[in-house]
């Protein structure tokens, strides 16, 4: 895709967002990712691709309509494209208003006559919000101190469940396949007879987690709430999960979070990194757990979670080709990125144009409910391989 046509659909999802549209920045990388599909010199083709992935409600269809040709159909000579003309206020956030007090009850009088028992009881019924719904919802960089001890408490209740894979052996049970060796075996305590056939089944385990984070100072605000997250998701899974911060090097901090109370664990940690709050080379940090850690623990389908806001301060180039290494050797790649629940966010920093075509899945990380929908895609993991569109390797010459 163009640099000029990935400029003009940014400038599209912008409108439409002003227009009131749910556009948000993880919707325009659908977008991108779904036009290498589409043979975008047919009009209707191209249409129908942003119409099915930006325009979700039937309300919005004639706005995104309207806009669709003021933008992309080629104005007559002399004529004044209008878009502002389209564009009203964007919704504000939601005013939450006390419930009104109770007004002061009237004294009883001794002439009233006495309350009968067997009335059913008038129960007044007060709308009121939650304050714990509200936690969920508030970014993790915007919480007071009790605020934030809230939601750690409520990180430790997150149920975590990964996705199994298929395993090359199998286990007794089932009806996928004969088992030759125990029908054998079995037959011969019988005299040889074979009275029943058994059969054998696929083994599943559950796949190894990797977590990489960024601990630089662009991501100060968010750090020690998501070194909180890598610790629960630790605790709450049953396979391994190995933990690596970077900043301007990488740092494996797996020992350093297993087996120990929680604000302990991340004391371990902040005396074992040296460079927390540091400058931010993130293709450096994965060319190294590329070459030192990807063996090790890349095996059998993991799943790798890179924690970052995609503030780069090193080669462009490098990062390019070690997020497309390491996506070619784990199952699945999921960016998660503090950010991305703005709706003003746009993916434009260097680091992340040069990842984004080398992700499966990119995710908010801001609040509790952004880590809850992370752990609904977990779990809905399969056994089937994303579709990846990276180009073929070039014979060195």
């Amino acid at each position: 895709m163009s640099g000029q046509l990935l400029h003009n659909l940014l400038l599209f999802g912008r409108i439409l967002r002003g227009l009131g549209l749910e556009v948000n920045p993880g919707r325009m990388v659908d977008v991108v990712q779904a036009l290498e599909h589409v043979q975008l010199g047919r009009r209707s083709d191209f249409y129908h691709a942003l119409r099915t992935l930006l325009a979700q409600r039937r309300e919005h269809l004639p706005l995104f309509d309207q806009a669709f040709e003021l933008f992309w159909v080629k104005p007559t000579a002399g004529a004044v494209v209008d878009m502002g003309a389209l564009l009203r206020p964007r919704r504000t956030k939601p005013v939450f208003v006390p419930a009104p007090a109770a007004e002061p009850q009237p004294e009883s009088n001794a002439d009233e006559a006495p309350a009968d028992p067997l009335a059913p009881p008038v129960v007044e019924v007060t709308q009121t919000f939650s304050t714990q719904e509200l936690l969920r919802r508030k970014d993790f960089g915007d919480l007071s101190g009790a605020e934030l001890e809230a939601i750690k408490h409520m990180m430790r209740a997150l149920v975590w469940r990964i996705g199994q894979r298929r395993t090359r052996r199998r286990q007794p049970g089932g009806s996928a396949y004969y088992d030759l060796r125990r029908t054998l075996r079995t037959s011969l305590r019988h005299g040889g007879e074979v009275l029943r056939w058994a059969q054998r089944q696929p083994k599943y385990k559950p796949r190894p987690v990797v977590v990489i984070a960024d601990i630089s100072g662009s991501m100060e605000r968010y750090t020690r709430l998501l070194l909180h997250f890598i610790y629960s998701l630790a605790e709450g899974l049953a396979q391994p999960v190995y933990s690596f911060v970077f900043s301007t090097r990488l740092t494996n901090i797996t020992r350093q979070l297993r087996g120990r109370e929680v604000d302990r664990a991340l004391d371990e940690v902040g005396r074992s990194v040296p460079d927390w709050s540091g400058g931010t080379r993130i293709g450096e940090a994965v060319q190294t757990f590329n070459f030192e850690w990807g063996r090790r623990v890349l095996r059998r389908g993991a799943v790798v979670l890179f924690i970052s806001d995609g503030w780069d301060r090193g080669d462009a180039t490098l990062l390019k080709t070690e997020m497309a290494r390491l996506q070619r050797n784990c199952h699945r790649l999921v960016w998660l990125n503090p950010l991305l629940g703005s709706p003003e966010y746009e993916p434009l920093t260097r680091g992340m144009q040069a990842a984004l075509p080398h992700i499966d899945n990119f995710l908010p990380v801001h609040n509790l409910a952004s880590l809850e929908q992370l752990a609904a895609q977990l779990e809905r993991l399969d056994g089937a391989r994303p579709a990846r569109r990276q180009p073929a390797l070039q014979p060195a010459l």
